[in-house]
């Protein structure tokens, strides 16, 4: 069904058991990268076979790298160290992957050849001066279309010098691209953030044998360090395990064990949001899977309420918030989200998206620059349009478990990028979804 360019989607039955999560898509991107950059022979377990990560793992392919695929989510990368990569022999393709891309950038700015990266309509759209412009003050040379945009076309042999840069847009992406540039700069690499981001690189760069300082906030690497390498185990995504909170959460008699499930305390922001919302959600065998805080999540069934979401939480659940309108959607009283203008340049602008989506289903939003105001209501069913965003489509296959009537999802070929299967396993779950 993931082929099928559109969803109907209804109500369907409690949603009852126990669910593996697809691997993190942030993990599975840098696992491949940093296994390639390493000296020796990695394993990845758990890695994300989506759209996205595919397309990371074929880049690093075409820059000489020997991936194997023993079997589905996992690889053996062959690591050629932080001096082996090749030139390609045409632009590489990032798909729809807004991590590949901006990470990448950081990366093949300091490597001896030139390179182009490109990406899809969505991708294509995407803002990459604010990886460009740090990059660039370390002396790479970066250029892009009118506006910022890709393609990016990365011209190599420029010595890198490491920089003390504080960002000007949290960003874990942008944050990654300037700490993978420092591995090859002069000196020390410093990055500061205005709000503490996802620190996987830090983490993974630690994982790999790197000497790297950090804490929220903070980042600290000098260059010229080796990576060695090492087996990675990939905790189920965060992002994905999202939609499940939530459908179980607003559909009576619902109960779901979610398997090892990455809480990075940088990713979570909306399990906290949810639990200030009044939801039920407990964690359980919890231990570490490749320096990630895993576990397993059980959520059923309670009221929520609406709440004024805490700013501090934004930057924690910048990749959930479709899910969490829709929770709101289903809870009692208004819920104000602010601070978040950062979604209005993700693969769709998603406080637009879905805001149109919810009102085209009954209810009353009321957007700002920077947020909106979600009035829960009765949701009725109708059309909807996710704008080819995989998180948009996702959400609104969760409200649809609460509509009186079928809600027609248009787009959703791009859910494959983060979440293949996720029709199949929503629908073994409990969900009513089928292609259209």
């Amino acid at each position: 069904m993931t082929n099928k360019q559109h969803w109907i989607a209804s109500q369907g039955r409690p949603l009852r058991g126990t669910q593996d999560i697809p691997g993190d898509k942030s993990v599975s991107h840098r696992a491949v990268m940093f296994a390639a950059l390493a000296d020796g022979v990695s394993r990845i377990d758990g890695f994300l076979e989506g759209e996205d990560t595919r397309a990371t793992a074929a880049i690093f392919s075409q820059l000489g790298v020997r991936i194997e695929t023993p079997s589905p989510s996992q690889r053996i990368v062959h690591g050629v160290g932080v001096d082996g990569l090749k030139a390609p022999e045409g632009p590489l393709d990032c798909g729809n992957a807004g991590t590949g891309m901006r990470l990448l950038a950081g990366l093949l700015a300091a490597q001896p050849f030139d390179s182009v990266l490109v990406g899809d309509e969505s991708l294509s759209k995407r803002p990459m001066r604010r990886v460009a412009n740090p990059l660039s003050k370390m002396g790479a040379r970066i250029d892009t279309e009118e506006g910022g945009l890709p393609p990016l076309r990365i011209h190599g042999g420029q010595p890198l010098r490491g920089i003390d840069y504080t960002l000007e847009v949290a960003s874990a992406q942008v944050k990654s691209a300037v700490l993978l540039a420092g591995l090859y700069a002069g000196g020390e690499t410093v990055v500061r953030e205005p709000h503490p981001t996802r620190d996987y690189t830090e983490r993974m760069l630690s994982a790999f044998g790197a000497q790297i300082e950090f804490s929220p906030g903070f980042a600290r690497l000098r260059g010229g360090q080796r990576l060695k390498a090492t087996d990675i185990a990939v905790p189920a995504d965060f992002s994905s395990a999202a939609f499940f909170l939530v459908a179980a959460s607003i559909v009576p008699g619902s109960e779901l064990r979610l398997r090892a499930v990455g809480l990075n305390p940088r990713r979570t922001g909306l399990l906290e949001a949810l639990r200030l919302m009044g939801a039920d959600i407990t964690e359980e065998n919890a231990s570490e899977h490749g320096g990630e805080p895993v576990a397993d999540l059980v959520v059923r069934h309670a009221p929520l309420r609406g709440i004024k979401v805490p700013e501090r939480l934004v930057p924690d659940m910048i990749d959930e918030f479709p899910a969490l309108f829709v929770a709101a959607a289903c809870a009692e009283g208004p819920t104000v989200v602010r601070g978040a203008a950062e979604l209005r340049v993700k693969e769709s602008d998603r406080l637009a998206s879905m805001a149109n989506g919810l009102r085209a289903l009954g209810l009353r939003v009321d957007e700002t620059p920077d947020g909106a105001t979600i009035f829960p209501g009765a949701l009725q069913g109708g059309e909807v349009d996710s704008h080819g965003d995989h998180r948009i489509a996702m959400a609104f296959a969760v409200a649809a478990q609460r509509a009186q009537g079928e809600v027609r999802i248009g787009d959703v070929a791009n859910v494959a990028t983060s979440f293949p299967g996720f029709d199949e396993l929503a629908a073994g779950a409990g969900f009513r979804l089928r292609g259209a």
